[in-house]
Parts: structure tokens; C-alpha cells; sequence
């Protein structure tokens, strides 16, 4: 296993993909192929093991040439070093473990290991949470708040993408006590991608198609993770109130944020200094100039964060907006940007390209 401690040249790593044929899995393989210190030696597929990877993907056909792996620990350890999960709820539950005694460092996409209580995550995923001491030992991987605790880690919880969103457009103003934290009304969007690849009614065309619908009201899995990790800042329980959209577009979310100022005398000049404070030295988050607001066709293919702050000077309010590539900084650049603390690397090594645009 290489070394996490930094070098001015990084031992190779080798990485395996479980769930590698979903959305998650194959941004994982696009953005690891720009990687200059990671290898994807495995592509793993529980339901298509033995298949061509390129059959499902064809424009990886240059990149993947490979077969898909079934999950199999002890074979997998022995042509990796790491492995991402990039699998529906409920299956890392059963093989972290397993990796994770056969050497390997583990980075989990999947919701399972982010809420720490057993008790919340049975009721909000509705299935059996991992043990407790599982659950301790996976450190919450959002790399702009707790990057400290994440390097030198074996084991990562990356944070849902809602909650990426969310949590870095409110996380310095409830950190400060400038908002008041049970004030606080989530109003989020997403586009399609956001459900996986899997075929639904929810995600036909038709269906979404020239729409607009809210989905999981008062009953989103992320509301206890934004709650659990606010919590953090605001040092006691924080209560949101969460609202989720589906938009007739593939990629992107936009959190648009409410909450009541404890100082009615704070400005918008006030917040932006706070948030250009707590974000200095964070290349990933980038906080607009005021009077601009960020869209998601802006960040669109990238691993940005985009916030604008607006104080609202007539309610007393502050607005938020916050904008996340739901696959990208909300899922499997992030799991990057993880492995990249994790090993000791520059945080932004493979992670530098621009979004596209248009």
C-alpha cells in the first residue's frame, strides 16, 4: 500500500470500482483516467460479471477493454490498493468489511456509513444500518470541512450530493451563529442523473419531460445527514426544513437556502466576507461577487461548488444559492478529491479541468 504521507513523486495506486456500470461508476472511470497517480485495475459489476465493460458504455471503448469482475474481496486485493463503491443503499453494508480486512482503503458513494446514528439511518433508508463500530470508523468525507480528518484515513463516507450542496452554502453562516439554525427552509433541485441509471416511471421522458415536480417531501434520506453534519457548525441539533425538485435536465442541483438573521444589522457585504474567509485556500468552492448568482450550467462537468449570498434587507432573511455537478462534486470528484487527501496528494491533482459550457 503506498504511503500517505506526501512525496514529490506519488507511488502509483491501483483502484476497483464496485458498481462501476451505474452513473456514478462510469464518472469515476472518466475522471480517474485524467488521474496521473491512479490506475483502474478492476471494474466490478454484481449483475453484469463477465460482460464486456465497453458493451455498456461504448464511448469508453478507447479506455475500457476489459472485462467486468464479479465482487470477489480476495480477489480484488490482489490487483488493488483501493476500492470506490459506487452502489445503491444497502450493499457496502455487506462488503466494506470485507475489503477493508483485506488491506484495501475504502471510499463509499453509497448513503450507508454517513449517518451515525443506526436508528436514524433504518428509519430514513429503511434498511438494517452497519454496526455501530463500522459506523465510527468510516470518517464523513466532505473534503472543505473536514479534509483534516479525512487524510491519512482507510475509510470514507463521501457525503450525498443534496447534502454537498447544501451544506457548504450554509455551513460558515451557521458555524458563525449569524443564522438562525432552526429557521433554516432548503428549497433543492436536481436533474435526472440524480436517480441513477436504473429505469423508473419517475425518470421516463415523458414524465419528466417539459415538468417539474417535487419528490420525497418531509421524507428525503438526505435530510439527516445536512442536519447531522450543521450540527457540527452549530455545536447542538440543527432542524431543516427539506424540499427536493426533479428538473428536466441530466446533470446538476441548485440549493436555494432561507434563514433568519440573529443580527438584523448584517449585510450582504457582511456575509460575503465571512464566506470568502471561511472558503480561502478551498479551491473547489468559489464564492460569487454580490449581485451574481451561480447556475448549474456553470459548474456543469466539473468538481466546483458555486455559492451567492443575498441578505434580504426587508425580511431580514439570507438566501443562499448554491450550485454542484450532482456526478461530479456531489458524488465521484469528490470520492477523488477524498483519495486524494487520504494519500497525502494535493487535493486538486486530476481534478483541475474547467466546466463545459454551454
Amino acid at each position: 500500500m503506498p504511503s500517505s504521507s506526501s512525496s514529490s513523486q506519488p507511488s502509483q495506486v491501483r483502484a476497483a470500482i464496485v458498481g462501476s456500470t451505474g452513473y456514478g461508476g462510469v464518472e469515476l472511470i472518466r475522471l480517474l483516467a485524467a488521474h496521473p497517480y491512479v490506475t483502474v485495475a478492476s471494474v466490478i459489476s454484481s449483475s453484469n460479471a463477465g460482460e464486456p465493460f465497453a458493451a455498456g458504455y461504448p464511448h469508453l471503448t478507447e479506455i475500457r477493454t476489459d472485462i467486468l469482475d464479479a465482487v470477489d474481496p480476495e480477489l480484488i486485493a490482489d490487483k488493488a490498493d483501493v476500492v470506490f463503491f459506487a452502489t445503491p443503499h444497502g450493499v457496502s453494508t455487506k462488503l466494506a468489511s470485507q475489503f477493508l480486512a483485506a488491506g484495501l482503503k475504502v471510499i463509499d458513494l453509497s448513503g450507508d456509513f454517513r449517518l451515525k446514528n443506526r436508528d436514524s439511518y433504518a428509519q430514513w433508508y429503511k434498511k438494517e444500518a452497519p454496526q455501530q463500530d463500522e459506523l465510527e470508523r468510516a470518517v464523513f468525507g466532505m473534503s472543505e470541512l473536514f479534509g483534516d480528518e479525512v487524510r491519512g484515513a482507510d475509510f470514507v463516507t463521501n457525503p450525498g450530493c443534496f447534502p454537498t450542496a447544501t451544506t457548504l452554502g450554509l455551513y460558515p453562516a451557521v458555524k458563525a451563529g449569524w443564522i438562525d439554525p432552526d429557521s433554516i427552509i432548503v428549497d433543492a433541485k436536481t436533474g435526472v442523473s440524480g436517480s441513477g441509471r436504473g429505469l423508473s416511471m419517475a425518470a421516463h421522458f415523458s414524465e419528466v419531460n417539459e415538468n417539474f415536480k417535487a419528490y420525497k417531501v418531509h421524507q428525503h434520506q438526505h435530510t439527516p445527514e445536512i442536519e447531522q453534519t450543521l450540527a457540527r457548525a452549530a455545536g447542538g441539533p440543527v432542524t431543516v426544513s427539506f424540499t427536493t425538485h426533479l428538473v428536466p435536465m441530466t446533470r446538476g442541483i441548485m440549493s436555494t437556502m432561507y434563514a433568519s438573521l440573529t443580527d438584523k444589522s448584517r449585510t450582504t457585504a457582511d456575509f460575503r466576507e465571512l464566506y470568502n474567509q471561511f472558503y480561502e485556500g478551498r479551491p473547489f468552492v468559489r464564492v460569487r461577487p454580490e449581485g451574481t448568482y451561480p447556475s448549474t450550467k456553470e459548474v456543469y462537468g466539473s468538481n466546483y461548488c458555486d455559492i451567492g449570498v443575498l441578505v434580504d434587507e426587508r425580511t431580514k432573511r439570507l438566501t443562499v444559492i448554491s450550485v454542484i455537478d450532482n456526478l461530479v462534486k456531489g458524488a465521484s470528484g469528490q470520492a477523488i478529491q477524498n483519495l486524494n487527501l487520504m494519500m497525502g496528494w494535493d487535493e486538486t491533482t486530476g481534478l483541475t479541468f474547467l466546466p463545459v459550457y454551454p
